[in-house]
C-alpha cells in the first residue's frame, strides 16, 4: 500500500494481461465522503460514487425469476455492488463469481472494501479467478469445478458496453452465437442480464432478440454529485423459454 496524500491512497496495484490495475481511496472534501475507485491504465473503470446501474443489474435481473432455490452467476467482481445486492435476497442459494482478475479478488479477501464486507465470506459464494467469455466459449462452461452446469440467471458487468469491449476477444460474444452458448448455461425460464455504460444499442438489442424471445432494454438514472446533473446506464434483460 503507497499512501500518496492524506487525501489519496493507492491501496492495489498489478501489471494484468489487460493493462496496469489499481485500487484507489481519496477523500472528496466537496462531498466529504471516501471514494473508491479502480483504473484499467489511464481509464477508470468504476466509482464507489456511481453504483445504481450495478445494484439495478441485481434486481432487475433476479426480479422476474420464480423459485427459492436460485444458482445465480456474476461475471466481473469489480467493488462488489451487483453480487453483495444478489445475496441480499434469500431466495439466492448460491453464487459463482468469475472474475479474471485474481488481484479484484484478493481486494476482497483481503477486506480492502468496507462497503462489500461479508461478501467473500457468504457461504453461499464462491469466488473464481477465470475469463467469463472464453468460459462461455468453451466447452465445459462457467463452472470450473462442473462442466456443463446450469443457472437460473447470469448477470454480466465486466466492458463498458457490447459495442466497447475492454478486450477485443470480448466482441464475439454479444453477437448471437455468442449470445446462444451463453443461454445453453440457463435454465428454463432463465434470467441473461447485462450492465452497459451506454444509452439501449439497436444493434445488440436485435442480437437478443435473434436469441431469447423474451427481453428488455432499461435506462437506470441516477444524480452524478460531479457534474450536479444526471447519468445513466442501461440494463438489458434476456429470459429463455420457461
Amino acid at each position: 500500500m503507497r499512501a500518496v496524500s492524506v487525501r489519496f491512497e493507492e491501496l492495489a496495484w498489478r501489471s494484468t494481461p489487460l493493462g496496469e490495475i489499481s485500487l484507489r481511496r481519496r477523500r472528496d472534501p466537496r462531498l466529504d465522503l471516501e471514494v473508491y475507485e479502480v483504473k484499467l491504465d489511464d481509464e477508470f473503470l468504476m466509482s464507489s460514487l456511481f453504483t445504481a446501474g450495478e445494484v439495478e443489474l441485481a434486481r432487475l435481473g433476479l426480479a422476474p425469476l420464480a423459485g427459492d432455490r436460485l444458482d445465480v452467476v456474476v461475471g466481473g467482481l469489480g467493488l462488489g455492488y451487483t453480487a453483495r445486492t444478489a445475496l441480499r435476497d434469500d431466495r439466492v442459494a448460491s453464487l459463482l463469481v468469475v472474475e479474471a482478475v485474481e488481484d479484484v479478488i484478493d481486494w476482497h479477501r483481503r477486506g480492502l472494501l468496507p462497503f462489500a464486507a461479508g461478501l467473500a465470506t457468504d457461504p453461499r459464494t464462491r469466488l473464481v479467478r477465470a475469463d467469463f467469455f472464453a468460459q462461455v466459449a468453451g466447452a465445459d462452461g462457467l463452472d470450473p469445478d462442473d462442466a456443463g452446469r446450469r443457472f437460473h440467471a447470469v448477470l454480466l458487468d465486466v466492458d463498458h458496453s457490447p459495442r466497447h469491449p475492454l478486450h477485443p476477444s470480448h466482441a464475439a460474444f454479444y453477437r448471437p452465437d455468442g449470445l446462444r452458448r451463453l443461454a445453453r448455461l440457463l435454465h428454463p425460464g432463465g434470467v441473461f442480464a447485462l450492465w452497459s455504460d451506454d444509452p439501449p444499442d439497436p444493434d445488440f438489442e436485435a442480437a437478443l432478440a435473434a436469441v431469447f424471445p423474451t427481453r428488455s432494454s432499461h435506462v437506470v438514472r441516477f444524480a452524478n454529485p460531479l457534474t450536479a446533473g444526471e447519468s445513466a446506464n442501461t440494463v438489458y434483460l434476456a429470459q429463455t423459454p420457461a
